[in-house]
């Protein structure tokens, strides 16, 4: 028998080797690949949660009255929110303004907590949840000097 016909039959033995091998590491890895897509996506989302949280409390401090800074601070969440390409399923903003109410010449802080539940399911992770739902708070200190209203 020759050598090129033993090295023929030798390279034989190795058929379909290949796609065996692919079956079995592909879909871990097509698994790892959506797994890290998913970490940064509630990474970065995170921080634009924070971002918009800040915003907000920012807005409720320079208000004079509570009714005018629950208004702005919700326009404030939903703005930053938006200008920063977060799609929420569902956000909620909490706003505490009891430091509008101190008196004049004493430190007040108000407190904004916002919610919002980022989406997941279009990554097709399996046994991974369809959404997470991101909080941040953020407190923020109103002017001592600062007139107010009732």
């Amino acid at each position: 028998m020759s050598r090129l016909a033993r090295w023929a039959r030798r390279t034989r033995r190795d058929d379909g080797s290949v796609a065996i091998e692919a079956a079995i590491v592909v879909p871990p890895l097509l698994m790892f690949l959506c797994l890290a897509i998913a970490g940064g996506r509630i990474v970065t989302s995170g921080a634009k949660i924070d971002a918009a949280a800040e915003d907000a409390a920012r807005e409720v401090s320079i208000h004079r009255t509570a009714v005018s800074a629950q208004a702005a601070a919700q326009a404030a969440a939903a703005e930053s929110l938006n200008d920063q390409g977060i799609t929420c399923a569902s956000s909620s903003v909490s706003i505490d303004v009891g430091g509008l109410s101190v008196p004049v010449g004493q430190v007040g802080t108000v407190t904004v907590t916002v919610s919002c539940t980022v989406p997941l399911a279009d990554l097709l992770l399996p046994g991974a949840p369809g959404a997470r739902t991101l909080t941040s708070t953020v407190t923020s200190v109103v002017d001592q000097h600062r007139q107010r209203g009732a």
